[in-house]
This record gives C-alpha cells, sequence and structure tokens, in this order.
C-alpha cells in the first residue's frame, strides 16, 4: 500500500535501513485512562520490541518509566520508542509484500495538567491514533488532544478501546466523534460481539472476520474467516456506509459507483489512505488491548493509512530576516538539514536530551548545528535512538527520524536546529499560560542553591512549568498547569534533586480588566538644583474583545511627544499592565492609545517618558470601571445516578453553572462550568461523596468576571502567603 512515486523513491539515503515510504512518526493520544499505554504495550509486544506484556496496574509498562508514573498509574512525560512491524499477507487482499516498516511511537498523556506534551508531540508528528474508550465516548480531554492535532493538520484514526467492559457501544462513540469532534468518521471495523463475548472484528474493507482464540493468553492467534451468517447483514451496510462516504470525498471512488464497476480492495484502500492523508476522514477502528483483541489490524491500519513524511506536505519556515517570507522543506536525505527541538530532558546518567525532528538532510555525529535563534553553532557530540528510558547510540539520522542529541547547550523547547547555510526558522509549538501557582521554599539554607538548579532545569524541561521570584514578597513562586503537575514537581525535586521544599497555598491565575472606555495622564516632574526630569503622556484607554490581549498604539500626531520617547511611553503602559492596577493582577483585552503629551527640551528623559506612561495608564483605568477575571474551567463528573444528587450539589456550593446532565449507561455524566479557585481539593471530596465510584476530569474554558460577593476575599488573599509544609 506504498505510494508509487519515482520522485518520493529518489530522496532516500542509500545508507537508511528504512526508507521513508515505509516509515510512520505516530502519536497515541486521548483522554485520560481510555487505554494510551496499554495500547502503546500491546503494539510493542506485537511487533517483537518487547516480550513480555506489562499493565499499567502493576507498573512495568514501557513507556510509562518515570516512577511517579508507575505509582500513580497516569503518564505524565510523552515517551518516543521505536518498533518495526511486517504486514503478513493473509490471502484476502493480496496487498501485502512482507516488506517491513519502521513504526515511531509517542506515548502521551492524558491528563490536562500535561497538555503541554501532547501540544509538542503533535507538532512533530505526520499521523495520530486517537484512542476512544467504548463506554464513555468522547470526554473532555479526548475534545482536547482533538483540537490540537486540527491545529497541526496531524492525520489520525480513531480506535475505539474497551469494547470488552459493561457498556461497551462502538455505535454510539462513532456518533459521538461525528456530533462532538465534527469528525468524518467511517468504520473500516465493527466488533464481533461486547462485553464479555467480544470474540475479534470485522474487517469492513475485506469482508472477513477476524476471530481471536480465548485460550491464548497473549493474543498472538487469530483466525481470518468469512463473516458469520448473523453479522453478514451488518457487515454489508457497514461496507455501503463506507463506500458511500467515500465517494462524497473521492472522484475515483464515486466515479466507479456511478458506473457500476467493481471497487477492488487495494482501489478502496488507497481512496482510504489519500482522504485519511488529507484530513478529510478519519477510519475508525475497535478492539480491547486489555483482553488482546483487534490490535494487529490496528498496527496494520497504521500502515495502511496513515501517512509516511513523504505524503504530508512539506513543512515550511521563515527567514529569520523576513517573517514574511515562507520557505518549503521538503522531506529529502540529500537536502540541508534542518530540524526542530521538540522537547528537553533530563537524564541522570547523559545529562540533557534534547529530543528533535529531523524534517530534511542528515545529521552525523561530529557534524555542526547551527540555532538561528542564538545565532551560534555547536558541534554533535552524540546521536541517540529513543526507546522510552533506554538510548541506543546510532551515526547518522536522517529525514523524518525522531532523535535525541546530548550536550547541546542554550537550545530552548522550539529552537530550530539546522545547517548553518540553510537559515530558517520552524514555527515552536504553542502552549497554555499557567493557571495555578503557590510559594516554594527550601526546608534548609543548604538546599537553596540545589532547588534554584533544579527549579531552572524542570522550567527547561516543561513549556508549561514558570518559577519566578515576587518583587513585592521576595518569595519563590512555581506555577503550572494545576494542582496535580505542581505535585510532580515537587515530587521531582525531592527524588531527581534531592531537595525538600516547603509550599503555600496555591494561588489562582486572577486577571483584570476594564468594563468602559477612559482616559487618563501621567506627569513626572523632578527638580533637584541641577537638570530635572519631566515627562508628560496623555493616552485613551477602551476594553478589547474577550479573547484579543493588549493593543497599545500611538496616535500622536504633531510631536507633541517626540518621537524617541515614544517607546518608552509604550514601555511604561505595557510595564504597569503586566503589574495591574487593581489587585496587582496583569491586565487582559484592553486597547490603549497614546494621543498627547508634553516635552521638556533640557528635562526629558526615557526614564521620565516611562514613568509617565505607567502613571497614566494607572489614573485612565481606575475611571475604567476596573474588574478582576477569574479562570473558570470546564468540568465533566461522570458518577453512578445515585450519587447524582450529592454531586450536583457540591459543584453548585462551588459556584459552578451546570450545564448538561446526559445519562450514559447506568452512569450520569455531569458538564458543568466552575471556577478553579473552587475546584481546590475536588479530588478528595468526589472520591468521599461517591465513595470512591465516580471521575471527573477539567481543562482551561474562560475568564469571567469575578462576583461582588466574594470580590473582597480576593483582594484580601492576592499576595501569596508564607510558605507551609
Amino acid at each position: 500500500m506504498e505510494p508509487a512515486s519515482e520522485n518520493k523513491k529518489s530522496v532516500n539515503s542509500p545508507n537508511r535501513q528504512y526508507s521513508m515510504e515505509r516509515t510512520r512518526n505516530i502519536g497515541i493520544a486521548a483522554h485520560i485512562d481510555a487505554g494510551k499505554t496499554t495500547t502503546t504495550e500491546r503494539i510493542l509486544f506485537y511487533t517483537g520490541l518487547i516480550h513480555k506484556m506489562g499493565d499499567v496496574d502493576d507498573g512495568n509498562t514501557v513507556t510509562d518509566w518515570m516512577e511517579q508514573e508507575r505509582e500513580r498509574g497516569i503518564t505524565i512525560t510523552s515517551a518516543a520508542t521505536t518498533c518495526y512491524w511486517t504486514q503478513k499477507d493473509d490471502g484476502i487482499a493480496k496487498t501485502y509484500t512482507n516488506i517491513a516498516h519502521r513504526i515511531n511511537i509517542i506515548d502521551t498523556p492524558g491528563h490536562v495538567d500535561f497538555t503541554a506534551e501532547v501540544e509538542r508531540s503533535m507538532r512533530v508528528l505526520d499521523g495520530a491514533v486517537a484512542v476512544f474508550c467504548a463506554v464513555a465516548g468522547v470526554q473532555p480531554q479526548s475534545e482536547t488532544v482533538w483540537r490540537q492535532a486540527t491545529k497541526y493538520n496531524v492525520p489520525r484514526i480513531a480506535f475505539v478501546n474497551k469494547m470488552d467492559r459493561t457498556g461497551a457501544n462502538f455505535t454510539k462513540a462513532v456518533e459521538e466523534m461525528r456530533k462532538k469532534l465534527g469528525a468524518y468518521a467511517y468504520p473500516i471495523m465493527i466488533p464481533i460481539g461486547k462485553e464479555d463475548y467480544l470474540k475479534g472484528v470485522i474487517d469492513i474493507v475485506c469482508q472477513k472476520a477476524i476471530i481471536y482464540d480465548d485460550a491464548d493468553p497473549v493474543g498472538l492467534t487469530y483466525s481470518v474467516t468469512e463473516i458469520p451468517d448473523d453479522l453478514k447483514a451488518a457487515a454489508k451496510a457497514a461496507y455501503d456506509e463506507l463506500i458511500d462516504g467515500i465517494s462524497n470525498k473521492d472522484d475515483a471512488i464515486a466515479e466507479l459507483v456511478i458506473e457500476g464497476k467493481e471497487i477492488t480492495i487495494p482501489i478502496l484502500k488507497a481512496a482510504i489512505r489519500r482522504l485519511t492523508c488529507k484530513i478529510e476522514l478519519i477510519p475508525v477502528l475497535c478492539g480491547s488491548a486489555f483482553k488482546k483483541k483487534g490490535v494487529q489490524p490496528l498496527v496494520d491500519a497504521v500502515i495502511d493509512y496513515l501517512p509516511s513524511p513523504l505524503d504530508i506536505p512539506p513543512a515550511t519556515g521563515m527567514d529569520p530576516n523576513d517573517p514574511d517570507v515562507r520557505i518549503p522543506i521538503p522531506s529529502d536525505d540529500t537536502g540541508k538539514f534542518c530540524s526542530l527541538a521538540f522537547k528537553l530532558w533530563t537524564d541522570p546518567f547523559v545529562g540533557k536530551l534534547i529530543f528533535f525532528r529531523v524534517y530534511s538532510g542528515q545529521l552525523k555525529k561530529g557534524d555542526n548545528i547551527y540555532n538561528p535563534r542564538t545565532r551560534k553553532r555547536e558541534r554533535v557530540s552524540r546521536v541517540m535512538m529513543i526507546q522510552a528510558d533506554k538510548r541506543i547510540d546510532v551515526e547518522t539520522t536522517f529525514a523524518g527520524d525522531i532523535a535525541a542529541l546530548v550536550g547541546l547547550r542554550n537550545i530552548t523547547t522550539g529552537d530550530t536546529l539546522c545547517d548553518e547555510s540553510f537559515d530558517i526558522m520552524l514555527e515552536p509549538p504553542t502552549f497554555p499560560e499557567p493557571v495555578i501557582s503557590m510559594a516554594v521554599e527550601p526546608k534548609t539554607k543548604a538546599d537553596h542553591e540545589k532547588m534554584s538548579i533544579g527549579l531552572q532545569r524542570l522550567a527547561e524541561e516543561d513549556p508549561t512549568f514558570r518559577c519566578f521570584t515576587d518583587k513585592e514578597t521576595g518569595q519563590l513562586i512555581i506555577a503550572g498547569m494545576g494542582e496535580l503537575h505542581l505535585e510532580i514537581i515537587r515530587d521531582r525535586l525531592l527524588r531527581e534533586f534531592k531537595v525538600e521544599a516547603n509550599s503555600g497555598a496555591p494561588q489562582i491565575a486572577y486577571r483584570e480588566t476594564i468594563t468602559k472606555a477612559a482616559e487618563g495622564e501621567g506627569k513626572f516632574i523632578r527638580q533637584s538644583g541641577g537638570k530635572g526630569q519631566y515627562g508628560h503622556a496623555c493616552i485613551k484607554i477602551a476594553p478589547n474583545e474577550r479573547g484579543k490581549g493588549v493593543l497599545v498604539e500611538n496616535k500622536i500626531v504633531g510631536g507633541s511627544i517626540p518621537k524617541e520617547y515614544i517607546p518608552a511611553v509604550i514601555d511604561g503602559v505595557e510595564e504597569a499592565i503586566k503589574g495591574g492596577v487593581l489587585a496587582g493582577f496583569q491586565m487582559v483585552d484592553v486597547k490603549v492609545e497614546i494621543v498627547d503629551g508634553s516635552f521638556h527640551e533640557v528635562d526629558s528623559n526615557e526614564l521620565a517618558f516611562r514613568m509617565a506612561g505607567i502613571f497614566a495608564l494607572k489614573d485612565a483605568v481606575k475611571q475604567a470601571g476596573p474588574i478582576i477575571l477569574e479562570p473558570i474551567m470546564k468540568v465533566e463528573c461522570t458518577t453512578p445516578d445515585e450519587y447524582q444528587g450529592d454531586l450536583l450539589g457540591d459543584l453548585n456550593r462551588r459556584r459552578g453553572k451546570i450545564q448538561s446532565i446526559e445519562g450514559k449507561n447506568n452512569s450520569t455524566s455531569l458538564n458543568a462550568e466552575v471556577p478553579l479557585a473552587e475546584m481546590f481539593g475536588y479530588a478528595t471530596a468526589i472520591r468521599s461523596l461517591s465513595k470512591g465510584r465516580a471521575s471527573y476530569s477539567m481543562e482551561p474554558f474562560a475568564f469571567e468576571p469575578v462576583p461582588h460577593s466574594i470580590l473582597t476575599t480576593i483582594l484580601d488573599s492576592s499576595k501569596p502567603k508564607p510558605a507551609r509544609t
């Protein structure tokens, strides 16, 4: 099922073991607990990379290698690994040529606190497998990872997992993909049985049944047979629906349908591949990774339908000297070297690892690489291929490879690493801003330096983690995406850097904005006998559209403020915006226009006008109806019906707004919007209210005005409290 193109074959180096046509870079992404890591573990076993399957509950999976991951049973950091798969011709389609393919897999976290790991993985992947729970269907974090894949134009296939669980409903899961995600999703596999009676899957494309032998505990034994009589009607209906869906998008299939000609299996597979690579179709498969059913057909589908590096549009970068100039980067081993550093990780044995994706050219040990951001070049001492927590030294990496470098300095996430003669900058991944912070301090003075080094390294690795010193209190503040995120940071400080830290109550990342237009004036005049200081600026301020950010414009005509002092006024305005006016929180969604001012020929200078900008902004904001905004989270709780009332009452007490209540297979799904300030300790509360049977997930949703009833409390607590144990 490989694209036959002479041009595509010519870009491969004769030295590479697996051509780009036979390479797949894929990610496994889903909501937490949908079965990503278990699916990955099964793929690694069936491809022969490992010889004993691990389980998340036992803490012995390949990709969950961190101690914190194995203790909690969740994925925290994305893990990269490489496996090899040879499709075996089963006598049905005669399309497989027993050629081995190389699959680079990144297993990503499902918890919203670690969404940056998904973001940066999606930035460098060619395709993705979106895993859904057959019982829960499309969950909140499913929507988040789907949006991230769409943002970076990543083709994907869907795998409806957990078909063995009570309440599994494949049809409903597909309907939710279409409704909630807007996906053009069509099954290419349907289950044979479900729950305890799951026997295998029906291949819709080949119209054959794949039935697993329940006597085989590892799922290696299965037979490809004719479809059972009681399922032939369902299989034919699914086939007709698939043909109808594809013919609406693909002219070649539509022409065959209109002319009444036979649609052969290779032609149909080629059409599915074309549409999948163009993100116009989402093939849907099903199975149970835990019960080891349906995983081999999933790997076949990765090879058949997800793109190689040659099947997607070339990456584009910009000229560092002219950001408007876009430069294509074809996947070509013979081209100039260009890659993107998408992740940093501190390894206790080899030091700082830089994960990078090669887009063109080759990189050999001993080569020099150039960083357009720093305008510096460095020599490559070691190149490694990654197998989760294991490192394998290699001599050369080629276009399409995902590998790691050791020993480079001054590299940050999103840096382009390229040949010095190919000055280009790739678009880096973007990351959300932190929503929660807390004060930390080392338990002993001796640990102060070690903690600073540890936090600096963790901040380099994680773009959503920040550490800074509060100017007013002198406290060290760490900020991240949630309670669990910061808890993991503290745990890593202790385990990896041997630093015990005290922490204060988490602080919420409130924001300030205004509700009406106003004008403000700022004067900074100092006379001390000699040369004085004089700066004077007048501004207009108005609310900006929600989510549009801050806009500062110079509207002065006539030279009331000389041009050389305008940047100083803008700097002052921006500094005041960052520091806030009402309660010291950063301002958002504000438009500022500098409209007038005056200067003194002798006493005016940049410092005076910067201070004038600060004073003008503060004066205007006080008259513009300032308000405080708080972060609102989208929360979904899934609970047995008998605890619905208790959880509803608890969400109402937390100032939650219930958006919907849905019944799902003897359980209830509550969707609400709740202020982040009220969600601390919710994990404990929901376990207590439901005797451990309910679960929840939350993700950032919006900023909304703080109610007057609690405004005073927030103003009083806007400063970080002293750290406690």
